[in-house]
């Protein structure tokens, strides 16, 4: 499934419960990723249906309890919008302001496409085949993550780092060292996290109880 398509099509079934989300022609995006920035963090949703007034998304569990957020697209983009309704995983929202729903639909900006990342901050443990580092995460997305560390690495050098899993036990990853710059570094995950998996760590880091039956 890609989640970076972008064509579009006219979608006539019911954005949200609001009338103020029905006046306005629909498009129904062909899944796209992207995330919600509220009080209580970083999110990923997947954005289902967009018009000029507002947009559904589904998320991998629930909402956070805040009225207003922040859509952030991975090109750049960033979209202050209210909640309207939410059913079990899907969430409507309306924009705060009027969009262009086209340059939504495309991300035309001055930011290349990247793949979604989000500012999470969290302790691992490093480890190469000599030595074992205490260090922080400070990014973190399907593919990588960038890092502080004070233990010397090397470009391409093959690491593992211990993460919190998402039943809260330590589940070790293993990277590839891509850029150094002083103590930071990127990394790259050998296998990388599906994108409902990738949603549920985000959650169990942030806010936990949201992942909660």
């Amino acid at each position: 499934m890609d989640t970076g398509a972008s064509t579009a099509k006219l979608h006539h079934e019911p954005l949200a419960a609001g009338e103020e989300l029905r006046a306005a022609p629909r498009f129904t995006l062909l899944i796209r990723a992207a995330k919600l920035v509220s009080a209580q963090g970083e999110f990923v949703c997947v954005i289902r249906d967009v018009s000029e007034t507002g947009i559904s998304v589904r998320l991998f569990h629930k909402l956070p309890g805040c009225k207003t957020f922040a859509l952030h697209m991975p090109a750049g983009a960033v979209y202050e919008i209210t909640n309207v309704w939410e059913r079990g995983n899907e969430a409507g929202f309306s924009f705060d302001e009027p969009v262009d729903v086209q340059q939504l639909i495309s991300e035309s900006g001055e930011y290349p496409k990247r793949g979604l990342r989000l500012g999470l901050c969290f302790p691992v443990n490093v480890s190469t085949l000599s030595h074992r580092f205490e260090g922080v995460v400070e990014n973190l997305s399907q593919q990588g993550a960038r890092i502080a560390c004070d233990g010397l690495l090397a470009i391409d050098q093959n690491i593992r780092i211990e993460a919190p899993s998402l039943i809260g036990e330590v589940r070790e990853v293993r990277a590839k060292v891509r850029w150094r710059r002083d103590s930071r570094y990127g990394l790259v995950f050998d296998d990388t996290f599906t994108l409902g998996d990738f949603a549920r760590i985000a959650a169990l880091l942030q806010a936990p109880a949201l992942l909660e039956d």
